[in-house]
């Protein structure tokens, strides 16, 4: 999350979503975290969840319910997300294309688990070249860097961070992407990126894994899906703009 806007020459932030689609969407048919199966993270094609956490929970994504995340913490993801991707005039916002219910089953799942992550140490603060360089796994750190940042903004705003203003939450995730905010438990910068990554990965994921709610980011960027064979496609479409309905894993089936 740039600080910066576009009068200062940099890309808008709407601007580099749609450069990330459009380079990465292909690869995002499939989580980028990479290590859970389609079983672990959607509920059935009926749609139905298979257990909700509590009532209230419910309130926060309909029929899905959360897995992983409680009442405090969904309240926290979804303004967090919306706050990193709000709905503007290009497209919708990350909290109503379901990108908190993606979150969620990625640490319910195995990649939150950290499945295929080493975890034995030792453990030291490495380069960014380096990468994660925890013992904790993904959800873990997720669960652990969302109580810190509601524990300094009840200290800072007496609030949660749901129930600031949009323009006060924005001000929150600045301060932690400018690592102006030291949390006592993760390290700022890890927390945040993880975050960012997690809602940029849900925003342009297949929808079968949670976000991506009608395939509106694809239809946003202009990728058509997981729709692998173009072959007829390359003479009705040659020298002219290919446009056609996004098709998802699940549409294949």
């Amino acid at each position: 999350m740039s600080t910066r806007d576009k009068s200062q020459g940099d890309v808008g932030r709407r601007d580099f979503l749609k450069l990330f689609g459009a380079a990465g969407a292909a690869a995002s048919t499939l989580p980028l975290g990479g290590s859970a199966s389609a079983g672990e993270m959607v509920a059935p094609a009926t749609g139905k969840p298979r257990h909700h956490s509590t009532d209230a929970a419910k309130s926060h994504a309909g029929d899905w319910g959360y897995e992983f995340f409680n009442v405090d913490e969904s309240g926290f993801i979804e303004a967090a997300v919306d706050t990193l991707i709000p709905s503007d005039s290009t497209g919708p916002g990350a909290k109503e294309l379901g990108v908190a219910i993606y979150i969620d089953r990625q640490m319910a799942g195995g990649y939150g688990k950290g499945d295929r992550l080493y975890l034995e140490g030792p453990f030291g603060e490495g380069t960014p070249e380096q990468g994660y360089q925890l013992p904790m796994t993904p959800s873990e750190l997720i669960r652990a860097g969302i109580a810190d940042v509601s524990v300094y903004v009840q200290k800072n705003h007496k609030s949660t961070f749901d129930g600031l203003s949009e323009k006060d939450r924005a001000a929150v995730m600045a301060d932690l992407d400018s690592k102006k905010v030291e949390l006592p438990t993760v390290p700022t910068a890890t927390f945040f990126g993880l975050l960012l990554q997690l809602t940029i990965e849900g925003y342009f994921a297949d929808p079968m894994y949670g976000g991506n709610k009608g395939r509106a980011a694809w239809k946003m960027i202009g990728f058509p899906g997981a729709d692998a064979m173009y072959m007829d496609k390359i003479e009705p479409f040659r020298n002219k703009p290919y446009t056609a309905e996004p098709k998802g894993i699940q549409d294949l089936i």
